[in-house]
């Protein structure tokens, strides 16, 4: 097969030449026989995109491949391999780095190899598969945000009124994550919706450019389940942990005056930090992620409501910043996880920058954060 579609792109290559320019050849045209029942025929419109840009985006993807299979590694080996980080709450950080891990080595190479080629190489049900895997763990990666941050609100709001979070119920929530996952993603295969080659024809996706209720129904519920609930979850979340934090400190700041004190912490200035940085560490990586996701969003919506002209060039932008999530959360953590800082410093001593006294202060006060911001409600 490769020596068809390369005598082919030879032909096509001469064809250009002798015509100065792309002459009358669309985007499709190097698509292999086998996929051309699965391109929608509003590509027809669109002339190839230039060399240039399959070979930004190749190496573009390649490079966040191996990053994201590194970070998100590590991140994996470190919180299995140390003790201390072998926590319930903790299950939730390796699955979201497992599922940022699975993302990029499922669309990291098939996605580079065809942009060498400048087309889908791997025929119609790898499509499907890679289309499939691509939606699978992007949602699953959301969701077991918006259970990182209800567990950041089950401690910090709830207190010691909240039901600890255990081994067990955090393996349950990852159940539930993949069964939610796996029911949107295999919905294609029985005919709602379906997965076709994507504008610049390197990546597979939703369909999003039939225009039949039964095709742009899945696009709405779909984004309803996978991108707005979880928003407003976390929104929900976040607002009730950053109210519950500032009555903390007002209470504090009025209990140190009543004694003429500056602080009623001292020396225990950090007993609260350490829980309330996690917490800030789960919002960046949610927003981070938003900001990776809403492009497709966006791109989706517009295909099935018509809002915008999408050409093949528009489309790399909602692959890049897509998988470029999936780089963002080892970073975020290896920044700012005072356990997992300490961690690192062990293990690859030259991957961690700054000074790390803050951070055993912090590490040691985690079991205390909770006790302190409840103590009010008792």
């Amino acid at each position: 097969m490769l020596d068809k579609i390369g005598s082919h792109y030879e032909r096509q290559e001469s064809s250009w030449v002798a015509e100065g320019g792309f002459g009358n050849e669309t985007v499709v045209d190097r698509v292999p026989s086998d996929m051309m029942h699965m391109v929608d025929p509003s590509w027809y419109q669109f002339p190839p995109m230039e060399s240039m840009w399959y070979k930004w985006l190749g190496v573009t993807i390649f490079f966040l491949g191996i990053l994201s299979i590194v970070g998100n590694g590590m991140v994996i080996y470190i919180f299995t391999c140390t003790k201390n980080l072998r926590t319930p709450s903790n299950l939730l950080v390796v699955n979201l780095a497992f599922s940022d891990f699975c993302l990029m080595f499922t669309m990291c190479p098939a996605m580079v190899w065809n942009c060498i080629y400048e087309t889908w190489m791997f025929g119609p049900f790898a499509c499907e598969l890679y289309g499939m895997f691509g939606s699978l763990f992007g949602v699953t990666s959301i969701w077991t945000m918006v259970f990182i941050a209800l567990d950041r609100y089950n401690v910090i709001v709830k207190g010691l009124s909240a039901k600890p979070m255990t081994t067990k119920l955090a393996l349950l929530q990852i159940f539930c994550i993949y069964l939610h996952g796996l029911f949107w993603t295999l919905t294609p295969f029985f005919g709602w919706s379906r997965y076709v080659p994507e504008a610049n024809m390197t990546a597979c996706g939703t369909d999003y450019l039939t225009l039949t209720w039964h095709s742009r129904s899945y696009v709405l519920v779909y984004a309803i389940f996978a991108y707005f609930l979880p928003l407003l979850v976390i929104i929900y979340a976040y607002y009730f942990i950053v109210k519950a934090v500032a009555s903390h400190e007002k209470s504090m700041r009025e209990q140190a005056k009543k004694m003429n004190v500056s602080s009623l912490r001292s020396g225990d200035q950090s007993n609260t930090s350490a829980e309330f940085k996690l917490a800030k560490v789960a919002l960046m990586t949610i927003s981070l992620w938003f900001m990776a996701w809403t492009p497709y969003l966006v791109i989706n919506f517009a295909g099935i409501f018509q809002l915008i002209t999408i050409d093949p060039l528009f489309t790399i932008w909602g692959s890049v910043f897509a998988k470029a999530n999936a780089v963002y959360n080892p970073i975020v953590y290896a920044i700012s996880h005072p356990k997992y800082r300490l961690a690192l410093d062990k293990k690859f001593p030259c991957l961690v920058c700054g000074k790390l006294e803050d951070d055993r202060s912090d590490s040691k006060s985690v079991a205390s954060a909770q006790t302190t911001v409840s103590e009010d409600k008792v």
